[in-house]
């Protein structure tokens, strides 16, 4: 007979869900708008793309997930129960070390989620897009991925629903991360360095610059170029999306109830943004409240320099992979043939952000920063030796936040909540930390931005 912890609040240092209080029900951002949010559109005709083109990369459950307006969807049971053995609910922890090295009087709390065995976020979306596929018959899932965090997680779940997966991981972080690689290669998936020579359009890169270091969006076109010849096989990606943003709900849910048992709402909630998932997913009921105008918390949403989507793009249609393969999406670009510095924060690599979460800060639901990267490890090193935490590169910029945010509480005087997604740890990204200790990380300014005008605004 399996025991199990009640649940636990404690103040002074974490709060515990029993797992018999995971949500049920994931939350659709989408449903809470106050208007509706700008169609993906067919790159030919400029009107709101099919059904039947979304159909074409995603297994039409993800699809229905992506389009409806209903605010809550039911989490399949195989599901939850693929949620359970991660195992969620994730901690709620308490920052106490870390408030009191910056003597402040916020409190902070992160969201706790390196603990999955892939060590980040990602099963969240990889376990119901595994099932969904499954269920419709799909034998191979072939994505992209940055980091490897999302590649990681989509192997773990398909080896588990016995099907194959090919994962596409950007050249810079294939070469640079070679862990995320061995751990996808152990769950049985097949990876490769993009650009490759198995796609029409990595050989024509790699024609030109045999040594191209690599993009998000160069890696999305590979997966979509090898996903539409094979119909055996479809595409599932672990962001942008809106429905990668619904299943992250899990986590701003599940945050919700514990702060409700410590009696607590958060003023600033922070989140890094590679497509925006993670963000989204974990600031879910707390932008909900917003919303309905029940709120007035601060989202802020954070980014690389070097990326800089939300901080020096535009807000327009573009695509979102190198070749123009997808949908034209309305989001915050830098234009899809934006070639990616490389940063070690392979998440945070996408040219592009979640339109959903462009719409919230083109509209000034949120705002965003950005942060070089030596700035952002030296946050992590505070973090990690006052916390015992070595967080991963993405969730840096998070904490650099944070401890900017903190600081400011502390020269007002302010005693705010300040909640935010550990989303992953950084024991696969050492390489990057020892770059930063022995002063060899570089910090890297944009490159050049190109936004292409497909529909005048």
């Amino acid at each position: 007979m399996a025991f199990h912890l009640p649940s636990r609040a404690d103040k002074e240092y974490a709060v515990h869900l029993h797992p018999d209080e995971i949500p049920t029900h994931w939350g659709n951002l989408r449903a809470e708008l106050p208007e509706p949010l700008p169609p993906p559109l067919d790159p030919v005709t400029l009107k709101p793309a099919s059904i039947d083109m979304l159909n074409r990369l995603f297994a039409k459950e993800l699809v229905r997930l992506e389009t409806t307006n209903e605010r809550t969807i039911k989490i399949p049971d195989e599901v939850l129960d693929g949620y359970l053995r991660l195992p969620r609910p994730t901690p709620l922890v308490r920052a106490k070390k870390l408030e009191e090295y910056l003597k402040t009087p916020a409190e902070i709390y992160y969201k706790a989620e390196q603990f999955a065995p892939s060590g980040a976020f990602k099963a969240n979306v990889s376990i119901p897009a595994a099932y969904y596929n499954k269920k419709e018959g799909a034998e191979r899932l072939i994505t992209l991925t940055g980091a490897g965090q999302w590649g990681a997680a989509l192997a773990m779940s398909c080896a588990q629903y016995g099907m194959k997966c090919t994962v596409y991981m950007v050249r810079v972080s294939y070469l640079a991360k070679p862990g995320r690689r061995i751990m996808m290669e152990t769950w049985g998936a097949e990876v490769f360095p993009s650009p490759s020579k198995r796609t029409k359009m990595g050989k024509a890169i790699l024609e030109k610059d045999p040594n191209y270091a690599g993009s998000m969006g160069v890696a999305v076109s590979e997966a979509l170029e090898d996903a539409l010849s094979d119909p055996n096989a479809k595409y599932c990606t672990g962001s942008l999306w809106n429905y990668t943003l619904v299943n992250q709900s899990i986590m701003g849910l599940e945050t919700e109830k514990q702060l409700q048992m410590i009696d607590k709402y958060p003023e600033i909630v922070i989140g890094c943004i590679g497509g925006g998932s993670n963000f989204a997913g974990m600031s879910y009921p707390f932008m909900r409240d917003k919303l309905k105008g029940k709120a007035n918390t601060e989202f802020i949403a954070v980014e690389s320099k070097a990326i800089p989507s939300t901080t020096r793009g535009t807000y327009t249609y573009d695509h979102g992979d190198y070749a123009g393969y997808t949908p034209l999406l309305k989001m915050y670009t830098l234009g899809h043939t934006y070639e990616n510095p490389p940063i070690h924060a392979g998440g945070l690599r996408h040219h592009g952000k979640s339109p959903l979460l462009s719409y919230l800060i083109h509209k000034g639901y949120m705002r965003s920063v950005a942060y070089h990267q030596t700035e952002v490890f030296n946050a992590a090193r505070i973090f990690a030796q006052t916390e015992g935490v070595i967080p991963a590169p993405e969730t840096a910029h998070s904490i650099k936040c944070v401890i900017d945010e903190a600081t400011k509480c502390k020269q007002k005087g302010e005693k705010k909540v300040i909640v935010f997604a550990l989303t992953g740890h950084g024991l696969l990204d050492l390489s990057a930390y020892d770059a930063y200790l022995s002063g060899k990380l570089v910090d890297w300014e944009p490159s050049k931005i190109h936004v292409p005008k497909f529909v005048r605004e």
